[in-house]
C-alpha cells in the first residue's frame, strides 16, 4: 500500500477528516475529532534519495501491538506516541495490503469504542 491509497482509505471511513494541527508535513485523520492515523514521510533516515518511505501510526490494542511488531519488520513502537498504545507502519510494500487495511479498521474501530454510545451509533451504522 502507498500513501495515496492509505490516504484515500483512511478518508474512506465514516466521518473522518484530515488535519494538520502539527503541520504540513504530518496528516491527521480523525473520526468526530478525535484521532485514529498520522501519515508522513518516513523519519530516522529511512529511505533512500527521492524515495521516502511513508510512515503511518495507528492505534492498537497492546498485546495485538507487540505481536505484530513481531511479525513485520515494517511495524515498529509508534513513533511520537505512546508506544503502547499505537504502532508506526513503515508503508515499504512488505506488508499486504489486506493487513495494513486491517490495522487501519481496528484503529478506527478502537477510537469510536471509546466515544459516547449515540457517537458510536451513527458511524456503526455507516460501517
Amino acid at each position: 500500500m502507498d500513501n495515496n491509497s492509505a490516504r484515500a482509505y483512511l478518508l474512506s471511513k465514516p466521518h473522518s477528516e484530515q488535519d494538520f494541527p502539527f503541520g504540513e508535513d504530518v496528516e491527521v485523520f480523525k473520526v468526530k475529532g478525535k484521532m485514529f492515523a498520522t501519515l508522513s514521510v518516513g523519519k530516522m533516515g529511512k529511505g533512500d534519495g527521492d524515495k521516502c518511505d511513508w510512515w503511518m501510526n495507528l492505534k492498537c490494542d497492546p498485546e495485538e501491538a507487540i505481536m505484530l511488531r513481531d511479525i513485520f519488520q515494517s511495524v515498529i513502537p509508534g513513533y511520537h506516541m505512546n508506544k503502547r498504545l499505537w504502532n508506526t507502519v513503515i508503508l515499504d510494500g512488505s506488508i499486504p495490503h489486506g493487513e495494513i487495511e486491517r490495522m487501519i479498521d481496528n484503529s478506527f474501530k478502537l477510537v469510536v469504542s471509546k466515544m459516547t454510545k449515540k457517537d458510536q451509533k451513527s458511524i456503526l451504522l455507516l460501517l
